[in-house]
């Protein structure tokens, strides 16, 4: 498999139409990727990639997060670009906040997180909490759609 220069993009290139190894759908900006596998039946396994919900929790003083807002909010703004996230806010009380993110695998999760202002300056903690939707709401018809294939 290629290395990751280009990203799942560059994989899918690779990749499409080729049974028995990948494929790829796209919901909104984000690509998902689908891993099949024949299975012992004859037929096909699809692996669906998970999604998670990230908490943060500060380590830090507000005082210290509260300098380091701005460039977690560039950084924020960056991942919805990307199509990586799907909602993202802060916990009530301000103790932290919660990042819910499209589909993809845990090390490109970890990556991302790895770049976020909170993490490289260690002012926030992240409990990473992985599921594997079977059910979105209609606003989200089109995570919906890449899921169900």
């Amino acid at each position: 498999m290629a290395a990751h220069r280009g990203g799942l993009r560059a994989i899918s290139a690779e990749l499409r139409g080729r049974r028995g190894a990948a494929t790829t759908g796209c919901s909104g900006n984000a690509w998902v990727k689908y891993r099949t596998r024949p299975a012992a039946t004859g037929g096909e396994r699809v692996y669906r990639l998970p999604m998670y919900v990230v908490l943060l929790t500060y380590t830090a003083p507000i005082s210290d997060v509260d300098l380091a807002l701005p460039d977690h909010a560039e950084w924020l703004a960056k991942q919805y670009e990307h199509g990586h996230f799907l909602a993202s806010g802060a916990q009530n009380p301000r103790v932290g906040g919660v990042i819910i993110t499209r589909p993809m695998t845990r090390g490109k999760l970890d990556a991302i997180l790895a770049t976020d202002p909170f993490a490289v300056q260690h002012l926030a903690r992240y409990e990473i909490v992985e599921f594997s939707p079977t059910r979105t709401a209609p606003e989200l018809r089109l995570v919906n759609e890449a899921l169900s294939h």
